[in-house]
């Protein structure tokens, strides 16, 4: 800033000032109206917090399905004769394909045992002359391989020489996936409609403060104050408003997941998966502050627009 001419330099460091002394005048203004800034940061508070709240246990929950075994696994059913050093060598390749997450052998007697066991027709079993189950190789597919993905796989792996049938069943995980789908789309419609709210709440405050202060604006503009010097203050008043609300909705977030810790852990421990519950961590907090601050400036932004003009000496 040193090497700015001097007229320049007198230009920022008069408006540094002018907004300096808006933005501190803003904050004593509502430390003065402790009850009512305090009601107006809550309603700000809560409604930034249901979705960021709910976008995070959103995340949680697809971090879950994504560590599944497989999200959905291919069964591939060997041509029957196949030696069972042909059909493991074959499942080996596979497995270093990069769709391919992991594979597994079930050998016919593997197949029969488990079939057994699962059925009770045993002694059913015992009476063929030759066991009538194939071998069969389960491939897990890659985590981040989406459902389009997974058709083009199965039908590649048909092709294969030594596979008889290659089943996948997408139905649950297209289910799944229409389900989360639905519930981000639903996660982010009510945040605009909250938006909306935080919009709403801080312009009609911004209202009543300008009603307030009437005669103040009225003798402003007798002396040649301008709209810019006029609305400045009410703009930090939402500023402050969005900053503080965004500081509370963080710190109701931050309850939120404490208090689902525990059985949120218990969840992830039965489906060994990672923890299902994160904090907003310092992005995420800068977001919401980001969120709450842009809001609460739109409000007061359109409030001063609307009922500054109305307001002329007489």
């Amino acid at each position: 800033m040193s090497g700015l001419p001097h007229a320049v330099r007198r230009y920022l460091a008069g408006w540094l000032q002018g907004h300096g002394r808006a933005a501190v005048g803003a904050l004593g203004r509502l430390s003065r109206t402790r009850l009512a800034s305090a009601m107006t940061t809550g309603v700000l508070g809560i409604a930034l917090a249901l979705p960021a709240t709910f976008l995070l246990l959103l995340q949680g929950v697809e971090g879950v399905t994504a560590e599944w075994d497989g999200g959905a696994s291919l069964s591939l059913f060997i041509e029957s004769g196949t030696e069972e050093s042909d059909y493991r060598v074959f499942a080996d390749e596979l497995r270093e394909r990069a769709a391919i997450r992991s594979t597994e052998v079930i050998t016919p007697e593997a197949a029969a045992e488990e079939f057994s066991a699962r059925s009770g027709m045993r002694d059913a079993l015992d009476l063929l002359d030759e066991n009538p189950l194939p071998p069969v190789v389960i491939v897990v597919p890659a985590p981040d391989l989406d459902a389009a993905g997974l058709q083009a796989l199965g039908k590649e792996l048909q092709s294969l020489e030594l596979v008889d049938v290659a089943r996948l069943d997408l139905e649950w995980v297209q289910r799944l996936h229409a389900i989360m789908d639905l519930l981000r789309r639903a996660v982010w419609l009510v945040a605009a409609l909250l938006a909306v709210t935080v919009v709403l709440v801080v312009g009609n405050t911004i209202r009543l403060a300008i009603e307030n202060r009437r005669e103040e604006i009225v003798i402003t503009k007798l002396i040649g104050g301008t709209d810019a010097f006029i609305r400045r203050p009410f703009l930090y008043e939402g500023v402050w408003y969005g900053a503080f609300g965004g500081l509370l909705a963080a710190l109701l977030v931050e309850v939120v997941r404490l208090s689902l810790a525990a059985p949120a852990a218990d969840l992830a421990t039965l489906y060994a998966a990672e923890p299902l519950l994160h904090g907003l961590g310092l992005h995420g907090l800068v977001r919401l502050l980001a969120a709450g601050i842009g809001l609460g400036l739109v409000g007061s932004w359109l409030a001063v627009g609307r009922h500054l003009a109305a307001i002329e000496p007489t």
